[in-house]
């Protein structure tokens, strides 16, 4: 897999190189590293993927990051171009997040998945950290578990910054991340616990209830999510409108009836 996204055709030629390099070391010490296979749901993401798959790219030089696969709901604009421009593998599935996310774990071959927005941008040095998860777990060090990141938004402001610490303060207490955090889990333990279901919303929160408090960590590197619909719709009623579908959600109100709330 090659990312062309923000690099010039020399750059490109460095990057394969200097992976190359990190692979032939890595097998000459015999030394057996996770990888990670990227899975980004995608509807008319235009607008953000380049950033998303650009942040990835460090990961790829040092093998961390074996692919990235696109799952895209049916887009009509050029998020189709923009990923197979930047050389990931881009499938075709049933609009819906959890349809979409589903369809994209099947299609893995990495033994780590790490479950990705679109407009979700990971802070410089995140692989590191999730290198370093991802060995500990491997090596018994720490028991199965899941990671997600620190919750950040790309815009300024008090508003956004006081979402951002209500989102601290679940995670601290509940250890409740949702998907704009993304989620980075072995394949074993999603096979375990059954996978995404195919649901229009709250397919993350579905995921990550079946994981036991102990096996929900929070890493500290960002995941910087695009502030766009808090823009266009206002902060206080974005936010509303999120509390009033998770609410809803522990009522056993239907999936579909809560997409269709949360638009």
């Amino acid at each position: 897999m090659a990312f062309y996204i923000g690099v010039d055709r020399e750059q490109s030629k460095n990057i394969l190189a200097a992976r190359s390099t990190v692979i032939a070391g890595r097998c000459a010490n015999a030394i057996v590293h996770p990888m990670i296979s990227v899975v980004i749901p995608s509807f008319n993401a235009e607008a953000t993927l380049g950033s998303t798959l650009a942040a990835l790219v460090p990961a790829v030089v040092d093998g961390v990051v074996q692919e990235a696969i696109i799952v895209d709901g049916g887009s009509t604009d050029e998020t189709a171009a923009i990923a197979e421009a930047a050389g990931t593998r881009l499938i075709q599935a049933q609009r819906g997040r959890g349809v979409q996310l589903q369809a994209g774990a099947a299609a893995a071959r990495g033994d780590w998945l790490l479950f990705l927005h679109a407009d979700t941008v990971l802070d410089p040095g995140w692989a590191e950290e999730a290198e370093g998860f991802m060995e500990r777990v491997a090596t018994g060090r720490r028991a199965p578990a899941a990671a997600a990141f620190r919750f950040a938004l790309d815009d300024d402001g008090l508003m956004p910054r006081l979402l951002e610490w209500l989102v601290a303060l679940r995670c601290l207490l509940f250890a409740l991340p949702y998907g704009d955090q993304g989620l980075l889990i072995s394949r074993d333990l999603y096979r375990k616990l059954g996978g995404f279901q195919p649901l229009p919303l709250m397919e993350d929160v579905d995921l990550v209830r079946r994981l036991k408090r102990y096996q929900r960590v929070m890493l500290k590197s960002r995941a910087v999510t695009s502030g766009a619909r808090y823009r266009n719709e206002g902060y206080i009623a974005r936010s509303l409108r999120n509390l009033s579908c998770i609410t809803l959600y522990y009522l056993r109100v239907p999936a579909r009836v809560l997409a269709r709330l949360y638009g």
